[in-house]
C-alpha cells in the first residue's frame, strides 16, 4: 500500500511539534535538566481530585451534554459575569444579548473548533510571531492561511503591527496574553486599540487567555467586577461591548495543574458558540464528563500561593539571564524567551544542541517563529533543577 499517495495534503502540511521532539530527546540524556514543557510542577487541588473521584464512583462516566455539564456551565457563567461583565447563557437557549458558553477539550480543542467554524479554503487568520505551536496549524487544518504578525523585538502584538497584515480575506485575529512562548502581558490600552481595529475591519478577535490567572503582580491592572474591585490580567474581553466582537477561550490546565485532563471553555457570540457546539458533537462529543466535576470544584480554589512562588522563580531566571543576554519581561505564564547572544555565533537550534551536551533541554525559537534567534525555557520545574539549568545556560552564553 502506498501511504504517500493515500495521506492527505492537509496532514502532510501539519508539522511535528518541535517542543515534543525536544522533550523526547530527554530519553537520550542521563539525568536531564528538562526546561521544555509548560507543565506546572505543583499537585492539583485536592478538592478537584475529590470531585472527579466522586463523579467516577457515582457512575457519572457517560456522555455529557455536548456543551458541558450544568454545574460547571453555571459556575463558569457566574465567573464570567463577575470577571469580564458578560451576560452569559449557560444553556443553548439564552435570551437576546447573552453570550454563548461551552466546555471544550482544553483550550486547544476550543481553538480548533473556532477555526473550523470560521475558516474556509483561502481565508486568513492573523497570529502573532512568535506563536503557540498550534496557531499555524489552525490555518493548515482548514485549508486557510495563518498570517504571522511580526512582534519582534519587544513581542507586543499591537494594533499598528496587526493592521499591516490584515487583508480582505482576514476572518480573525488570535491574541494571546500572557503569551506563550514569551510571557509578555499586553496593556489595557493595547487591548483596547486591537479590539477597536478588529471592529473597524469586521474581524473577530480571538483572545486566548489560557494563562489569565497566571499573571504576576506588576502586570495586573485594577478592574471592577460584580464581586468587587481587584487586579486582573488586562484583557480585551473586559472592554464595553466586547462580547459581541470577541471569542474568549480559557482553560484549567495551567492554573490548576491538570493539563492532562484536557479541560477548557469558550464564550462569545451565540451563533459562533452554537456552531462550535455542533462541530463538537461530531469531533470531540464532549469534554471528559467526570473531570468536568473536578474542574467545577477547582474554580473555588485559591491558587495565588502557587502563582507567587512562580513569580519568585521568574525573578531569578530573568535576573540571571539578563546579565548575559536579552530577555523580554515575562509578566505572566512560566516561560522566558531569551535571545542567543550574537557574540557566540549560534542559531537557537545550535544553542539547543550545545545546551543538550550539558544535559539542559530548551526549545529553539524556530518551534515558535520564522526566526531562530531565541530559545524558550520553562521554569515550571523544581527550583534546584531550575537553578542548575540556568547556571549552565548562563555559562554557555558567557563564552
Amino acid at each position: 500500500m502506498d501511504l504517500n499517495r493515500l495521506l492527505s495534503a492537509r496532514s502532510s502540511a501539519v508539522q511535528e511539534s518541535v517542543i515534543r521532539r525536544v522533550f523526547e530527546e530527554a530519553r537520550d540524556v542521563q539525568d536531564p535538566i528538562n526546561l521544555t514543557l509548560g507543565q506546572p510542577d505543583f499537585p492539583i487541588p485536592d478538592a478537584a481530585k475529590r470531585a472527579a473521584i466522586e463523579a467516577i464512583q457515582n457512575d457519572k462516566n457517560g456522555y455529557s451534554s455536548n456543551r458541558g455539564i450544568d454545574p460547571l456551565l453555571h459556575k463558569l457563567a457566574s465567573r464570567l459575569r463577575d470577571d469580564v461583565g458578560w451576560d452569559v447563557s449557560p444553556t443553548a437557549r439564552g435570551k437576546p444579548g447573552q453570550s454563548g458558553l461551552m466546555v471544550t477539550g482544553g483550550t486547544s480543542g476550543g481553538l480548533i473548533l473556532a477555526a473550523l467554524a470560521l475558516l474556509d479554503a483561502g481565508d486568513e487568520i492573523v497570529i502573532p510571531d512568535p506563536y503557540f505551536v498550534l496557531y499555524p496549524r489552525l490555518g493548515e487544518l482548514c485549508g486557510a492561511k495563518a498570517v504571522p504578525c511580526d512582534t519582534y523585538p519587544d513581542f507586543r502584538m499591537t494594533a499598528e503591527r496587526v493592521e499591516r497584515v490584515l487583508t480582505p480575506r482576514t476572518k480573525a485575529v488570535v491574541f494571546n496574553s500572557p503569551s506563550n512562548p514569551c510571557g509578555v502581558v499586553s496593556t489595557q490600552q493595547e487591548c483596547a486599540d486591537l479590539l477597536d481595529l478588529c471592529r473597524r475591519r469586521g474581524v473577530l478577535l480571538i483572545s486566548d487567555e489560557i494563562y489569565d490567572e497566571f499573571t504576576y503582580s506588576e502586570a495586573r491592572a485594577p478592574v471592577t467586577m460584580a464581586a468587587g474591585r481587584r487586579t486582573a490580567c488586562p484583557s480585551p474581553c473586559r472592554l464595553p461591548g466586547a462580547a459581541e466582537d470577541c471569542l474568549l477561550i480559557r482553560g484549567f490546565g495551567k492554573t490548576y495543574g491538570f493539563t492532562g485532563w484536557r479541560m477548557g471553555y469558550a464564550a462569545g457570540p451565540p451563533k459562533l458558540i452554537d456552531t462550535m457546539v455542533k462541530l463538537q458533537q461530531h469531533i470531540y462529543i464532549c469534554a471528559p464528563t467526570p473531570l468536568q466535576s473536578g474542574a467545577a470544584a477547582a474554580l473555588d480554589v485559591d491558587m495565588s500561593p502557587q502563582i507567587a512562588a512562580y513569580q519568585k522563580r521568574r525573578d531569578m531566571v530573568v535576573e540571571r539571564l539578563s546579565k548575559v543576554t536579552e530577555v523580554p519581561h515575562p509578566g505572566g505564564a512560566f516561560y522566558a524567551f531569551a535571545k542567543v547572544p550574537e557574540r557566540i555565533g549560534m542559531t537557537a537550534s545550535e544553542f539547543k544542541d550545545a545546551a543538550k551536551a550539558r544535559r539542559v533541554l530548551v526549545v529553539p525559537g524556530c518551534a515558535f517563529s520564522s526566526r531562530d534567534t531565541h530559545f524558550r525555557l520553562s521554569y515550571a520545574v523544581e527550583e534546584k533543577t531550575l537553578e542548575r539549568g540556568v547556571e549552565e545556560l548562563v555559562s554557555l552564553m558567557s563564552r
